[in-house]
């Protein structure tokens, strides 16, 4: 019995040993991912979500989320601070690259040319919520409503974030603009609130902001800031502004690199990225907990996005910034 536990102990000791020195050949590295934004939010519970899954799907990256409550300020500071070779990523979205760059661009000290690309993890469609009491649920009784009315007041996320230039398209491609009261308020969720609470008869918010209001009967869903009708979920069936021919964008958060980085570690994270968001566990858990879809993007794509919000801010630029 002696002998037989030696030889079983010696085998069990040259196995480890074994794995040990395989484990020496290969590097993990840590990367981490900076939200600067609320840590709360939707993009940094995103990166949370991945983080914990990247070691299921690679042997030689681990994502680390790191959220903060940050601005452009931050932002900056990551720019100024990471060398290209580096092992940090970073979320950059529309309301830097097309907001910010327009309205204040001397807060920005980057440009798009200072990150390298590597992938889109979801995009956010925002709809426009209303106060039960007014019971409209389409383009038409919303535009019936604005009719009559002699003011529009709406909840938004920051006076000039991307909640208030969505509202202000809408409301100023129909050819209201001059009746548009935007209320600006802390964070996203804040706005949601809002209008349940009758402080204000509309709001713009994420679908995941407004939908318990909605489950309790304090508002309506009027319309989806998307170019077909939202498909499924709650709001399945809910119209879509660009079959209207209304402009409308969707909410993005790019995760970026420091410009010079190695391609093929790009292309590795990206990689790492795709197998991630192709998890079963991670698409149901964006789709029915976050209302969020996965959206994977080009470079291109990206570029297309940016522009086309950029287009959308100079236009109603003088309804926002008043």
């Amino acid at each position: 019995m002696k002998t037989g536990r030696r030889i079983a102990s010696i085998a069990l000791s040259v196995g480890l040993a074994a794995m040990t020195l395989a484990g020496c050949g290969s590097k993990t590295e840590s990367w981490t991912v900076t939200c600067p934004w609320a840590p709360s939010g939707v993009a940094a519970m995103v990166s949370q979500k991945a983080a914990a899954k990247s070691t299921e799907y690679s042997d030689s990256i681990i994502l680390v989320a790191d959220a903060v409550q940050g601005d452009a300020a931050t932002v900056n500071t990551w720019v100024a601070g990471t060398a290209a070779d580096d092992p940090e990523l970073v979320f950059v979205g529309e309301g830097l690259l097309s907001i910010t760059s327009i309205l204040d661009p001397a807060k920005l000290q980057f440009t798009y040319d200072d990150f390298e690309y590597v992938e889109n993890l979801y995009s956010s469609v925002f709809v426009m919520s209303a106060s039960a009491d007014l019971n409209i649920n389409s383009i038409d009784e919303l535009k019936a409503y604005m009719d009559g009315c002699d003011e529009i007041s709406i909840a938004v996320n920051g006076a000039t974030g991307s909640e208030a230039f969505l509202a202000a398209s809408l409301v100023g491609a129909m050819g209201y603009g001059d009746k548009l009261k935007l209320t600006p308020y802390n964070s996203a969720a804040e706005a949601a609130q809002a209008v349940s609470r009758g402080e204000t008869d509309f709001a713009v918010s994420h679908q995941s902001q407004i939908l318990e209001n909605y489950q309790q009967g304090g508002v309506t869903v009027v319309c989806a800031f998307d170019e077909n009708d939202i498909s499924e979920g709650e709001f399945a069936g809910v119209e879509g502004v660009g079959k209207y021919g209304y402009p409308y964008f969707r909410n993005r958060c790019f995760i970026m690199a420091r410009a010079g980085a190695d391609e093929k570690k790009v292309a590795e994270l990206k990689e790492l990225y795709g197998k991630i968001l192709a998890d079963e566990e991670v698409a149901s858990w964006l789709r029915d907990t976050m209302l969020l879809e996965v959206d994977t993007m080009s470079e291109e794509q990206v570029l297309e996005h940016i522009e086309n919000v950029q287009n959308i801010v100079n236009e109603y630029y003088d309804i926002v910034v008043h």
